[in-house]
């Protein structure tokens, strides 16, 4: 029988782990080829809107493969229920026995998340970041600015949300962060005052327009999983200097390159990805006055290696 885990054993488990790090050395062995990660399985829903993602896949000569299922309705907050769910389930390569249940109700899925948004930045940040800016007032607009924090100096940030009673409660739930943190209404806010930039909404259409970006501005886009979203004007991923994918075969289906691509003013060649940034310097940003854009639309890579890690902590 695989052992079961519940949220608060995972919660603890991540305390004694690196998840930068863990997802840093996942997209290292994707882009080395050594990795068996299928084509994501997905289940959208309109009424009410929402998506299932179901990720699998294997590291080559690794423990286990893991299968993740990931769910995000986000007017459940409207009845007063997280809008994230899921499990990770780990299983032996070599007997294909199932061996843990991780029970983290779509946590790990945005540890994971928010840890890709570190190493981004890690590689692809200017050199002096004058101000974050986050578009989006949820879960991960909230744990991807925490997380920046081990990579990058910059303590001041705007954050942009439909609403002001959202906004003030972002504000209030990261009173701890250490950050000085604005608001604001305005999409347009965010460009001008900020020269790294992270998005995290499920929008379906553009929030940010090709002549609102600055030179010298980074974005990682992040909200976009599905082809279905969209954050960016694909004009932006045209004008930058830098487009990386998280993983190229996947963000040609799905997010703002797959968005970029299908208009036809991006081709996959024009690509980078990020597990071969992170590996050759000459990839990453090499002038302040570059404007690099991340299509983070999540890998079954990041889902083996934080599952892996958390069980591993679990049972020492």
């Amino acid at each position: 029988m695989p052992k079961i885990y519940n949220l608060d054993q995972i919660r603890s488990a991540l305390k004694n782990i690196d998840p930068i790090d863990a997802i840093e050395q996942g997209f290292l062995a994707y882009s080395e080829g050594k990795v068996v990660v299928p084509p994501v399985g997905e289940l959208i829903f309109d009424d009410p809107p929402g998506d299932v993602h179901i990720k699998y896949g294997y590291i080559i000569g690794d423990e286990y493969y893991v299968i993740k299922i990931a769910s995000g309705f986000y007017e459940n907050t409207k009845r007063n229920l997280p809008p994230y769910d899921g499990m990770m389930l780990l299983f032996s390569q070599q007997t294909g026995a199932a061996v843990a249940i991780l029970l983290d109700e779509g946590h790990l899925t945005n540890v994971r998340t928010a840890a890709a948004g570190a190493v981004v930045a890690k590689y692809m940040a200017p050199s002096k970041v004058h101000c974050i800016g986050i578009l989006g007032t949820g879960t991960q607009g909230k744990m991807q600015l925490d997380y920046l924090k081990s990579v990058l100096k910059c303590r001041e940030a705007i954050v942009w949300g439909r609403s002001q009673q959202s906004l003030d409660a972002y504000v209030h739930a990261m009173a701890y962060s250490g950050f000085q943190i604005r608001t604001t209404l305005e999409t347009s806010e965010i460009p001008n005052n900020c020269n790294f930039i992270v998005t995290t909404t499920p929008a379906r259409s553009p929030l940010l327009f090709v002549d609102q970006i600055q030179p010298g501005t980074h974005i990682t886009a992040m909200g976009s999983d599905t082809a279905e979203k969209n954050e960016l004007d694909p004009a932006i991923l045209q004008k930058a200097d830098i487009v990386v994918a998280d993983s190229i075969s996947q963000c040609i289906e799905r997010g703002e390159i797959h968005h970029a691509i299908k208009t036809g003013i991006l081709q996959p060649d024009e690509v980078v990805e990020l597990g071969n940034v992170i590996f050759q310097k000459e990839l990453q940003r090499h002038t302040e006055e570059q404007i690099t854009i991340t299509d983070l639309t999540g890998v079954a890579v990041q889902d083996i290696q934080i599952s892996k890690a958390v069980y591993e902590a679990l049972i020492s």
